[in-house]
Parts: C-alpha cells; structure tokens; sequence
C-alpha cells in the first residue's frame, strides 16, 4: 500500500512538472510574439513575422528539452529536426520577404494595429499547437527505446523537409528568372502537384507527431492535432485558398493555366486512374 502511495504521488509530480513544462512554453510563446506584434505595429512592417515564428519554434523545441532536463536521444533527434526545419525555412522567408519588399497577407493589415494583434496572436496559437508533440515528448521524463514509429516518422519527416525545400528553391529560381516574368511554375515538383511545399510541411509535422507518439500515453495522443491543424490551416485558411485565387485571377483565362488545374493535383500527388 505504501509502495502503491509513493508511486501515485510521483506520477502527480511528473504530470506536474509537464504541465508547467507546458505552461512555460505557452507564456514564453505569447510573450514573443506580442513583443513582435508591438514593434511590427510601431514600424507598420510584417518582414520579421515569419522569422520570429520560425525562431520561437526553435527556442521552444530546445527550451521544453531544458526545462524537461532528460535529453534522451528521442528527444535530442526531434529537436533537431524542428531546428533543421526552423532555419530552413525562416531563413527563407525572410530573405525572400525582403526581396519583394512586402507580403500580400498584411495589404490591409500593417496599418491597423488591432487587426495586426490579432495576426500575431493566431501565430503564437499556430506555433503552440504545431509544435505541441515535440512539447509533450520533451516534458517526458519516461523512455522507451527507439522503434519503428521513430524511423517511419523520421523518415516521413525527411521527405517532407527535402519536398517542401526543393519546391522553395524550384519556385525561387524561377521567379528570379527574367524570361518567367508573367509565367507560372509548372515544372518539377510543381508537375506533380500545384502546392507541393505544402505537401512537405504537412509530411514534416506528420512525421513528427508519429515519432513522439512512441512515448505517448491516454491524453497525450490529442497532439495528433499538430498535423491536422497545418493541413487545415494550408488547406483551409491561410496557405492554398488565397494563392489559388491569386493565381485564377491572373492566369485563369490561360489555356495552358486550365490544362495545369486540370491534370494536377491540388495536393496531393496521388495518380488519376482514367477509365477509358
């Protein structure tokens, strides 16, 4: 009976010590990010909005491995994986932002400060909730050994960063070059389907939820809401709707435009089986 007290009473002191694990990754993510709402609002610019998201999953991933003081190998590798994914693209965005000067999703955004809080604050939630498995696995004090759900996710995880990083670059280079000037992209990875740096980030997140889940036990497997969040949010919200719509308007009477919507997917690139 009294093997059986101690052992409930530190199971409610693991599950504490996640919780505020947890909680401190969620006030630390707010706190950025209003700081970032406060100084875009004081200067009416959004080119360091992608950075600072970027950069706070980073922070946070490394941060939840402190405060959760284990570093088992699990953990060391997934951290690694949101750093490698967090430079990549933030790097990217930022230095493609400052090419063009501006980003389209702030028009009739940067010169309304309630309406950017509001856009700073959905990105702490994007940021929390995107990276709430890797939170959960690094707050958890309790190992396994490395399994197949590890190598699977990883592996699904290095498909994603590799798709949706030559889908950057194949896009870059191609609006870079004067002789695209008007054109669309409809080579490469783009051949096979019309957002597939989408499509890797939504691998990444998938993957990375898959590894985590190895250690994951009754509540915690609600996390699975990272991956299913981004899709939705690509697909939904803020990714896929407006640049479809972007790109109708501008090419839609093009009849080669038409042919691309017509033969590519949208996503995913599952073959289309014709009858005859």
């Amino acid at each position: 009976l009294e093997l059986k007290f101690v052992s409930l009473m530190l199971q409610d002191l693991l599950d504490m010590i996640m919780g505020s694990v947890l909680a401190k990754c969620a006030a630390t993510d707010l706190t950025i990010q209003w700081l970032g709402w406060a100084l875009a609002s004081a200067f009416k610019t959004e080119k360091f909005y992608d950075l600072a998201g970027s950069g706070t999953f980073i922070l946070l991933a490394h941060l939840s491995r402190v405060w959760g003081g284990n570093g088992h190998l699990r953990q060391n590798i997934q951290t690694g994986c949101v750093t490698a994914w967090g430079l990549r693209l933030g790097t990217f965005l930022f230095l493609r932002i400052l090419k063009e000067g501006q980003d389209r999703r702030f028009n009739n955004v940067r010169d309304s400060p309630g309406t950017f809080f509001v856009y700073w604050t959905m990105q702490a939630l994007w940021v929390y909730v995107t990276l709430l498995p890797t939170l959960m696995l690094n707050s958890e004090r309790r190992d396994e050994p490395l399994g197949a759900r590890d190598y699977i996710g990883w592996g699904i995880w290095g498909l994603g960063f590799a798709t949706e990083a030559i889908a950057d670059q194949q896009k870059w280079r191609f609006r870079n070059d004067p002789d695209n000037a008007g054109k669309f992209i409809h080579h490469g990875l783009w051949a096979y389907s019309r957002h597939p740096n989408y499509l890797g980030e939504i691998l990444q997140w998938s993957g990375l939820f898959l590894s985590a889940s190895s250690v994951m036990r009754g509540p915690q497997y609600l996390s699975v809401m990272s991956p299913v969040f981004v899709w939705f949010l690509l697909r939904h919200v803020s990714g896929i709707p407006i640049l479809e719509k972007l790109a109708m308007k501008k090419w839609g009477s093009d009849p080669a435009f038409q042919d691309y919507i017509r033969n590519t997917p949208l996503l995913w690139p599952f073959p289309k089986f014709k009858g005859n």
